[in-house]
């Protein structure tokens, strides 16, 4: 190539539908945002503080060109070693767009998330499940009580330090004709494992082997 010739343009860069997403959701929410957004697998994840959850829910609801008008679930995280245990996660739906979003927002253990319901009446059940599993209450919220566990339950299932036994079991009693509660009682005489390969024996007599001829020399 001589000096009088020019090189030929870049081809200019065309973001992914996702990349486009995320600069739109950027530009929407600007300071609500505590972190660029994230685009991972073609999916987009927004970060706001837990008290601009409503306000962040509303602006991806009612903003030009985004139009998410769906909550198609709204879960939680539990992240024990973090300072800041728990996250609130919403997943969100554009019909017009065709596309899905997720904001996720920090909740300290002993913190609490604003109820979504005002934007989003769908919140109800979602933020009693998540109330019941993880323990996390939502102000305002008409009826946050548990709903997936029973009454009187002990302790949230899907918090990571709950106990894989739980701490209560329940029968029925044929003598009181109802069902009771107790204590989890794990009997554990016949829990003793070796975790050997059926095919290479145990290298202890089983129960019965006496009964078998002794192998010839």
């Amino acid at each position: 190539m001589t000096d009088t010739e020019q090189a030929p343009p870049a081809a200019p860069v065309i973001p992914t539908k996702a990349e486009q997403l995320a600069m739109d959701c950027a530009s929407a929410l600007g300071a609500l945002l505590t972190s660029p957004p994230k685009v991972s697998y073609g999916e987009v994840t927004l970060s706001v503080g837990v008290d601009d959850v409503v306000t962040t829910l509303k602006i991806l609801r009612d903003g030009s060109g985004l139009n998410f008008v769906q909550l198609v679930d709204l879960t939680a995280v539990d992240y024990p070693e973090r300072l800041v245990r728990f996250e609130v996660v919403y997943h969100l739906l554009s019909l017009s767009r065709n596309a899905r979003v997720r904001v996720c927002a920090p909740v300290a253990e002993d913190g609490v998330a604003p109820s979504a319901i005002d934007a989003y009446p769908a919140a109800n059940w979602f933020e009693r499940e998540v109330f019941d599993m993880f323990g996390i209450p939502f102000t305002d919220h008409p009826d946050l009580r548990r709903i997936l566990t029973d009454y009187g339950f002990e302790g949230h299932p899907l918090r990571k330090d709950f106990p894989m036994t739980g701490h209560v079991e329940v029968r029925y009693d044929m003598e009181l004709r109802r069902v009771v509660y107790e204590p989890v009682k794990l009997t554990q005489d016949f829990r003793s494992f070796d975790f050997m390969s059926p095919w290479e024996g145990a290298p202890y007599i089983l129960p019965g082997d006496e009964k078998a001829p002794a192998p010839k020399a």
